[in-house]
């Protein structure tokens, strides 16, 4: 089987020590109407920088808030995910984007020192941060970073397979950008690209992907609704449920030698996956299983078995948190 050849990139040109400066070209909302989460598409022009002309689809950035930590410390860098193309949402690399969403939670107690009975919301730090900036605003940024979550040297010689929960879409928009509409032409490769979420309208960018799936017969767009009911009147599916119910649709993509496949979001969609490909007999090339597993079956398996008696090869890529 053909092991995927991954560029070499640059890594960490801008150190956390000496943040550069760049600068907000946009921050528009993208997510598909009325929805409960709020996910922003954000626009940075880096030309001033040297992250400009050295990020690869795939690869992330970190992000620097204002201020101090309540322990009165600077705050940590953040990374996210590079939304853009490697040329950029310019063309000529000097414009980057990203997919923040706002966070909002109610606190639990995380140490014997906290007040169990304490449940105020709080609100992330970075990522409210990021989709509060406006035209024209001044952001601190690190990196680039990262340098396995990426498209093949030779994008031509894979099929592929991409897995997105959530704001993991982030990177699949920039790889499907570059592998479709490439000044060059696009690739002929197939791809699949499916996408989970709680709720229809919590889709990120899906008018893009639609219209890539009609320009591009290669191209084909899937969706995975976990909390809403099916036409068919059966419940929501998760992505492995997707897999698993259209097997005979995916069993060709999975076995062919040349596909890799990608996964970004949520950690735990990992283990839907696994336990699809294992399930079905598609494992070998994507995953390694430790003997002492083997003696059972899948089903028995508890995540934390999964996470830790299974690894992905280089032919299955994760990006997951």
């Amino acid at each position: 089987m053909p092991e995927p050849d991954l560029p070499t990139v640059k890594m960490n040109l801008i150190r956390p020590t000496k943040p550069a400066t760049a600068r907000v070209i946009s921050n528009e909302l993208c997510t598909r109407g009325k929805s409960a989460s709020f996910v922003k598409h954000l626009v940075l022009d880096v030309s001033t920088t040297p992250l400009a002309g050295n990020f690869h689809a795939g690869q992330s950035f970190g992000v620097i808030t204002p201020g101090t930590a309540p322990n009165g410390k600077a705050h940590k860098v953040r990374l996210y995910s590079v939304a853009s193309p490697t040329w950029g949402e310019d063309g000529a690399g000097n414009v980057v984007s990203t997919t923040p969403k706002r966070l909002i939670e109610e606190f639990v107690q995380q140490s014997a020192k906290d007040d169990p009975d304490d449940h105020r919301l709080f609100l992330g730090v970075a990522s409210n941060y990021l989709c509060d900036l406006r035209a024209g605003d001044e952001v601190q940024i690190t990196g680039p970073n990262g340098k396995r979550f990426l498209l093949p040297v030779d994008p031509q010689a894979h099929d592929y397979l991409f897995l997105a929960t959530g704001t993991g879409i982030a990177p699949f928009r920039g790889m499907l950008l570059e592998l479709l509409e490439a000044q060059a032409g696009p690739t002929s490769s197939r791809i699949d690209l499916i996408m989970g979420t709680p709720y229809t309208t919590d889709l990120l960018y899906d008018e893009l992907f639609q219209q890539l799936a009609e320009k591009h017969a290669n191209f084909h767009y899937h969706t995975a609704i976990s909390r809403e009911l099916q036409t068919t009147g059966e419940r929501g599916l998760y992505v492995d449920g997707l897999i698993d119910r259209q097997i005979e649709y995916f069993a060709d993509l999975i076995g062919n030698a040349r596909t890799i496949v990608y996964v970004c979001g949520l950690d735990g969609m990992r283990y839907g996956l696994f336990r699809t490909l294992i399930k079905h007999d598609l494992a070998e090339d994507y995953l390694v299983v430790n003997a002492s597993l083997q003696s059972r079956p899948v089903s028995e398996w508890s995540d934390r078995e999964l996470k830790k008696g299974v690894k992905p090869t280089s032919r299955c890529l994760l990006e997951v948190y």
